[in-house]
Parts: structure tokens; sequence; C-alpha cells
């Protein structure tokens, strides 16, 4: 069990330190997959993971202090020096910008008299940015000591700041600040369904697992994070695959800017979830399944940790589920840290192994070798939704849903320039057009689809469908209007892929970083034509060396809106050929001011 998030710890001493780590072993053991949840457990106790905590944990888990160390490095949630007694993020997200959360970041930090990035000199706090905290559709967001806060305004921002100063703890802060809305606009078939508890397990269980998974490949259902490989063909492989022991994971690391469809169905669905995942297990013989919940939905551990003992009492998890001998299935919830690469299935699954997130090679496939090397089904929490809804109405009408290619229904998370910002539910096949009427959103330039690694798409194609066979998404739908620079829109995803880039592979540490100062040379009135010639031929290299997605789509943001929107970057460009991204003139001035010397000789053009 998690402690309690709601509490500050501070710098414990090292008797209350010492009885945090007897209270974490003795929940999780010595396993040394536990480690990612070992040190979230530490970083909440104590507030940052010390080498003595480090030490110890390495020496309790038998495994090199190195290791202990690398792993938390990896994680941006978890700290190996002190952030304060309070660490504050601002969520950085292109929605909370255009929302005023950089100017109200900045007026946090002049209220108490603190730079960006910097600890506080007593140690109080500490200021910072995060990539997005999954809050698009009620932002500006920002954590403290992991726990969200939403629609953020200046009176809260200085409010925030006085019980800050005051070292007040957060469980006396006003329970307004946590609050979480659904903003639930349109529902259909996955949000507005009538099951009742535990229905589809129980008409599932005499016909088994052979025929659950026909009936999800007759209901062509597609997996609903974005890439869309058949669910039926997945669970096939997987029950087909030989090892000692089969797993299921379902990925709620939904750390795609703009997308928040999972973080409501967590709320409103957490039992269909839950349910989806049994079925799965059944039709794969898995007797274990993980939930991988983003670090930035910590606060929904306790609540979906309660629905998984509701259907431990109900015999709905655990051995010999609704008295069938032999079908042991249970669900064990596993917490993020700050990774967005962790939203890729074979990164994910080294993080639940306790390890870095760094993606693996493929092949081999999760599905023959995944956690612990075992066969492992691993699907989002939509789309284990969509399946346990396939196999209560039956394929045949699930798939009269949609489109021809594209089964079912899809949500969609609403945000950006629009006056109903959160979740709609429809069919396959709608147009964007109708989703932006349905939101109310007017004046429209562009629209995101599918987060940053998706493609921008402009007006003329507002009569394009959502779906496989045209704009395949994984949710994500951020509305720009005509106030937009499209331009600054793109380079705010640059920012987040150099940020977030695992680091493993040279091509995609190196090319983000490139592509980062690229973009920010134009943006300082230093960019050519030769500028944009060189992100073309970087977007080749990311796509033909990079070890996974992130790089590969590394480069989209820009190559879009260049497509749609290429006076937003022409405008900002010079009109020479070619212009150094480092001004070594520039940098000479301090030495200039040093020797009292301004003239001709002293600079490097010495027509100047």
């Amino acid at each position: 069990m998690l402690p309690d998030a709601n509490l500050i710890y501070g710098d414990s001493p090292k008797c209350e330190l010492d009885a945090c780590l007897q209270h974490i072993f003795a929940t999780y053991g010595n396993n040394k997959t536990n480690l990612l949840q070992i040190l979230n457990e530490v970083q909440a106790c104590a507030g940052h993971i010390s080498t003595d905590a480090a030490a110890y944990i390495a020496a309790r888990l038998d495994i090199p202090l190195a290791r202990v160390k690398s792993v938390a490095s990896f994680y941006s949630f978890l700290h190996l020096q002190p952030q304060g007694e309070y660490r504050v993020l601002f969520s950085d997200n292109i929605t909370d910008r255009m929302l005023g959360s950089q100017d109200l970041m900045q007026r946090m930090c002049q209220q108490l008299w603190l730079q960006p990035g910097k600890v506080s000199e007593d140690g109080l706090l500490s200021i910072n940015t995060t990539s997005c905290t999954g809050m698009c559709d009620q932002g500006p967001a920002l954590l403290v000591n992991g726990k969200v806060i939403t629609r953020l305004t200046l009176q809260r921002v200085q409010e925030i700041g006085q019980l800050i100063r005051n070292r007040t703890p957060l469980a006396a802060w006003p329970a307004e600040f946590f609050h979480v809305d659904d903003n639930v606009y349109r529902a259909g078939l996955v949000l507005g369904n009538t099951l009742t508890y535990g229905e589809v397990l129980r008409n599932s269980l005499q016909p088994g697992g052979v025929p659950i998974i026909d009936s999800i490949k007759q209901s062509g259902l597609r997996g609903r994070g974005g890439a869309g490989y058949p669910t039926g063909l997945k669970w096939e492989a997987c029950r087909n695959a030989p090892g000692a022991e089969h797993y299921v994971v379902c990925n709620a690391d939904e750390g795609e800017p703009g997308t928040f469809k999972d973080r409501v169905l967590l709320t409103r669905q957490a039992d269909l979830v839950f349910e989806g995942m049994t079925l799965c297990a059944l039709a794969v013989g898995a007797r274990q399944g993980f939930l991988y919940l983003r670090g930035e939905y910590q606060y929904l551990f306790e609540s979906l940790r309660a629905v998984l003992q509701c259907r431990r009492n109900a015999n709905l998890l655990g051995r010999d589920i609704l008295g069938q001998i032999g079908f042991d299935f249970d669900i064990e919830i596993h917490l993020g840290a700050g990774a967005y690469i962790c939203g890729e299935e074979s990164a994910l699954i080294e993080s639940l192994e306790g390890k870095r997130g760094v993606p693996r090679n493929r092949p081999p496939f999760p599905v023959t070798e995944g956690y612990l090397q075992q066969p492992t089904a691993v699907d989002n929490v939509e789309t284990f939704c969509q399946a346990a809804l396939a196999l209560q109405m039956g394929a045949e009408k699930y798939r009269a849903i949609g489109t021809a290619k594209s089964s079912g229904s899809k949500l969609i998370s609403v945000s950006g320039d629009c006056p109903r910002p959160g979740i709609y539910e429809y069919p396959f096949g709608v147009s964007v057009g109708e989703v932006l009427r349905d939101c109310g959103a007017v004046n429209t330039r562009a629209v995101q689809i599918s987060g940053p690694s998706g493609v921008c798409i402009g007006e003329s194609e507002f009569g394009r469908k959502l779906g496989f066979e045209d704009l395949p998404t994984a949710g994500a739908f951020m509305v720009f209007d005509d106030s937009r620079d499209m331009f600054e829109v793109a380079r705010n995803f640059v920012h987040f892929f150099a940020h977030e880039s695992c680091g493993f592979c040279t091509p995609c540490r190196v090319g983000t970083s490139m592509l980062k100062q690229t973009m920010d040379k134009i943006a300082a009135g230093h960019g050519t034509r030769y500028d944009l010639n060189e992100i073309e031929h970087l977007d080749q290299v990311l796509q033909s060396s990079s070890h996974c997605g992130l790089g590969r789509t590394a480069c989209n943001p820009v190559l879009h809106t260049l497509k749609h929107f290429r006076p937003a970057y022409e405008n900002k460009l010079k009109s020479l050929d070619f212009e150094p991204a480092f001004d070594l003139d520039g940098a000479l001035a301090r030495a200039r001011q040093m020797t009292g010397r301004d003239d001709a000789g002293a600079h490097l053009k010495g027509d100047e």
C-alpha cells in the first residue's frame, strides 16, 4: 500500500525512514521486479532517495547499488537529491500554455523568490515543469508532491504559494483544489453501457478460451492505442506461445499530450476494464495481470484497489473464479514514475520488471517473450473495455458499429480552443468537422490528431474520418483556432520529444536535441531555408535508424505544420542561405567588455 500522498514527510529523520523501509519491504518482499514500486514509496516517504536508502534497497534485493541509482535517475518523478518538502511541477503541455501556465508559473516563482528548476535555500520547495498531467480538459494544471491540482488561476496560484510558505500539509489544503472532472459530453457504447457486475465473465466461462478468441477475431476489434493491431490475433498468438506462465498487462500509461480518455475510463468504468482483463486471462491462460498506471494518475490508486478488492470478494478475481476449478487470476497495480516512453509496450514491460523503461528490440514481441520473457498480452484501457462489450454483444452486432475496417466506437479526448473540452465517444467513421461542431469550436485553424506523434490537419481536411482507413488515433484531438502560431505549437511538441527521449539510441538522443535546437534557432530569428531542409534530412535519419517509435515520429509535428502552415515558419526566417546556430562573435562580448575594446578588430566581422 502506498504511503499517504497527502502527507508531507520532507527529509525524514533516519528512524522514520528506517520504519518506512521496513514497511515497504514487508509489503513487497525482496522481489527485484518491484524495484520501481519500492523506489516510488521511498520517494513518497522521504522526499528523495538518499544514498543510504538506495544502498539498503540494493542490499535487500541483492542487486548492485549502481542499478538502483540507474533506475531512479531514469524516471522524472524520482530524485536522488532533495527537491524540497513541496515539489511543484507545472504541466507544460501546449494546451496548458495556451491557458497561461507559463505566466502562472512565473508568478509563483516571483511570489516565493525562487528560480524554476532550483531548490529553495531553506529546502522548502522546488518549482519546475512536467510534460503533461493528463488534465488537458481542465488546465492549467500542476502536481504538488505527485498530487494533481486543476483549473489554475492567479488567485489559486497565490493561495498555493501561501500554503507552501506556511508549511500547511497537503491534507489541510482546500479539497476543491484537487477536484478532477470527468467532462463526458458524449457517451456511447462504452461510457453508456449498462452491464451488471461480472455479467460478461459469467456468460463466457463455459465457452472458454478458444471461443472467446474466435469471437474477438470475428468482431473486428482492433487495439485502441493507435497502432490498431487486431486484438483477437494478439490474444491467439499469446495463447499459442509456449511458456511456463502467461501474463495480461493493461497499459494505463497514457502519456501522449492531449490524451486523457483512460483517466475517465478508470474513474467511471474500472470494473469493465478489469472484466476485460479477466476475459483476456481466460482466453490466453494467464494467472497474473498488471495494470500499469501512469504516475500522474496516482490519485486513482486507492479507488482502483478498492474495485479490485470488490471483485475478489465477489469471486471475480482470485482462485477458482466463479467456481471454475483451475481458473485462477489476479491483478496488481504498478505505478509509473514519469516516463512517456513507458507507453511503448516493451518499455512498459521493462518498467514492470523493475528496470529502466528502455524499449526492447523487436522481434521477439511481447506475445511470445514479454514479462519475465513469458508470453504476455498487452492492451490499453479502452481495448479491454471494448473487448468485454464485443463479447457481450456478439461479434456480428459489434462489427455492425463503425466502418468496415474500424468496428466499434472510439473515445476522443478533445482539448484546446473549444468551449467544451472533454470526452466524446463516437462510432468509428465520424468526421473531424462533426467533432468540432459538437465541442463548439469556431474559427479552427488546425487539429492535431493522436497527439504530437500523430498528424496535424488543416481546414481543408476537416471532412476526413476518424478510423484506421483514414485517420487512426489513440484518442487525442487538440484544437487550435486562427489566433494560434502553429510554429510555436510544433516547437512545444519538439521540446516534448527531446525531453522524453530515453537516450538509449544515438539517433534519437542526438536527433531530437538537434531538432529542438533548430526550432529554437528559428524562433530566435536566426533560421534560414537551409534549416528547414535540414529538418527533412533529419527526419530521414530518425525514420531509418531510431530504436523505437519516439524517434521515428519526432519530426512529425514540424513536417505536418510545414505542409499546412509554411508561412508560420517562413515569416521567422532570414533571407540568408545559412547562419550558424552558435553566435561566436556574440560569445566574445564578455571578453570585449573586460578588455574595454569594441573596435572592428575585436569583432569576428571586421566591417561591423
